[in-house]
């Protein structure tokens, strides 16, 4: 059972797609969401939560007071879970502004216009480190200033390779995920 941890629609249950995904725990992201509130990186935020799932991590940033999330999920079946969960906090959030984009990590990214302060990207494992370097590339110029983007991958994968205008801040082992935590310069 996924569910929101905290804020205005704490404890709410998540639905979750049957197949194709890997929810991020709810201790990852009780960990996660603790330090990031920490920073005051949360409130007020705009959230993009790309290959969002069931969208867990953009609605616990809404949830926590961030401004607007951003869930883009191209597989059909996660997308309509998404949306679903997005309906659920609307409701449990009066004033959410949650949008759910069908397609593509990279397809979006090309196509957007819209800036982020927080970026989640948590890929299927089966996506290569060439793969992902293209889409933080794609990702750099949609970033604010000093913007936050975190990566959740494989520990085996080790670090993610960094285009320019970003580079590593931290990274947070938790089994066998590990965060990486990485800054807009």
């Amino acid at each position: 059972m996924t569910r929101i941890i905290a804020g205005a629609a704490g404890s709410l249950t998540l639905a979750v797609p049957d197949a194709g995904t890997r929810p991020t725990s709810d201790r990852v992201r009780e960990s996660l969401f603790s330090a990031l509130e920490a920073a005051d990186l949360v409130q007020d935020a705009a959230v993009l939560d790309l290959y969002a799932g069931s969208g867990a991590l953009g609605l616990e940033a809404i949830s926590r007071g961030a401004a607007r999330a951003d869930l883009v999920e191209r597989a059909p079946r996660a997308a309509s879970v998404a949306e679903r969960n997005a309906r659920a906090i609307a409701k449990a959030v009066p004033g959410a502004h949650v949008y759910v984009h069908r397609g593509s990590a990279d397809a979006y990214l090309r196509a957007a216009t819209a800036t982020f302060a927080l970026v989640f990207l948590d890929p299927p494992y089966e996506v290569g480190e060439t793969e992902l370097s293209a889409t933080l590339a794609l990702l750099v110029p949609r970033l604010t200033p000093g913007a936050t983007v975190v990566i959740e991958r494989a520990s085996r994968s080790g670090a993610p390779a960094l285009p320019p205008g970003l580079v590593h801040d931290r990274a947070k082992k938790y089994g066998d995920t590990t965060l990486w935590w990485v800054l807009a310069n």
